[in-house]
């Protein structure tokens, strides 16, 4: 889909709630792609997806009462997020790579970029740090390993299967930092053990020794842990084609968020679009690569981001204060002229 193709589907009164929608409106302050047309990676039947960023309202600002979800508009095949400032900013600085991405998106695939947009966009380095290489690579790599087992169906040992699925599990908890309250090392312990179970020698077991834990929170760990395990299954008993070209495009994305960390790591910044890799990337969604092509080429794409993480020169975490001063100079304009 070309550019002005997406902005007239966007001016039709069909996306008309971004204008109509009280929350939404004059108060967005950036609305860009998302998915495979930000990535360069869309073929003739994609979707649409659209991201956003909006401010939070001179009520929510004075009474601290900001919304903690995102508006999310998926009916009629959209595929509409749009985050609002204090939410994304702690998402941000967490290195979360779905609001990373809105940051580095083409110029030309800005659709609405404010002032304070723009001011986002310019300073997107100040959300980078070392945490990148968790959320960018270590999930990434996790994921492919799994399918890699997925393909080799059951010649994996039942003992080695339980190290990948841990290895997994490990890899998808370092990101909860951003969803849930910190849990202090000890708290919460994973291990592999002798099993008593019927079909298993070894199995992974968990220590729990949490105090006034909120609940919830230990409910989405837990259930985010699950979906791991049942994912691994579920890709080991994969037998439709239908499941392959599932296969294909997961194996794309994963090189792709490697590529994109791996830049990030490197102090070459944010760059949602992946020009230099576009056609790569489409041929493996479309099967011109065997999967043992796909694996060799991991195997390359995660020595490079394993170098750049040993040679990185970000920060281990970002600059706070800074990041108080850029969100302080957005939210006064907001408190000074914004209607409640």
């Amino acid at each position: 889909m070309k550019v002005e193709d997406i902005v007239n589907k966007l001016n039709s009164t069909e996306y008309k709630f971004l204008r109509e929608e009280k929350s939404l409106g004059n108060n967005i302050i950036l609305l860009t792609t998302g998915g495979s047309h930000a990535y360069g990676t869309d073929v003739e039947t994609s979707d649409l997806d659209i991201r956003g960023i909006a401010l939070n309202s001179k009520k929510e600002l004075l009474t601290m009462k900001c919304k903690d979800k995102p508006f999310e508009n998926r009916d009629n095949e959209k595929d509409v997020t749009i985050y609002f400032l204090k939410q994304i900013i702690n998402l941000l600085t967490n290195a979360n790579p779905n609001v990373l991405e809105i940051l580095g998106t083409k110029e030309d695939h800005l659709f609405i970029c404010t002032k304070e947009g723009r001011m986002l966009k310019d300073n997107a380095n100040m959300f980078l740090s070392k945490r990148a290489y968790v959320s960018f690579g270590g999930y990434a790599i996790q994921q492919l390993r799994r399918l890699q087992n997925a393909l080799a169906r059951d010649s994996y040992p039942q003992v080695e299967k339980e190290k990948h699925i841990l290895g997994s599990i490990e890899k998808q908890m370092m990101t909860f930092t951003d969803r849930y309250k910190k849990v202090i090392n000890g708290e919460l312990k994973l291990y592999i053990d002798k099993s008593s179970r019927q079909g298993f020698e070894n199995e992974i077991f968990i220590d729990i020794s949490l105090k006034k834990y909120p609940l919830r929170d230990l409910k989405g760990m837990y259930s985010e842990m699950n979906q791991v395990v049942n994912d691994y299954y579920k890709l080991n008993h994969r037998n439709s084609k239908k499941d392959e070209l599932h296969l294909n495009k997961h194996a794309m994305h994963l090189i792709r968020l490697l590529v994109t960390g791996t830049e990030i790591l490197e102090g070459k910044g944010i760059n949602t679009y992946r020009e230099k890799e576009r056609e790569l990337l489409l041929d493996i969604r479309s099967s011109k690569y065997t999967y043992e092509q796909i694996f060799e080429m991991v195997d390359t794409y995660d020595k490079q981001f394993e170098y750049a993480k040993k040679n990185c020169n970000l920060p281990d975490t970002p600059n706070y204060k800074k990041i108080d001063e850029l969100v302080i100079e957005i939210n006064k304009g907001v408190v000074v002229n914004g209607e409640d």
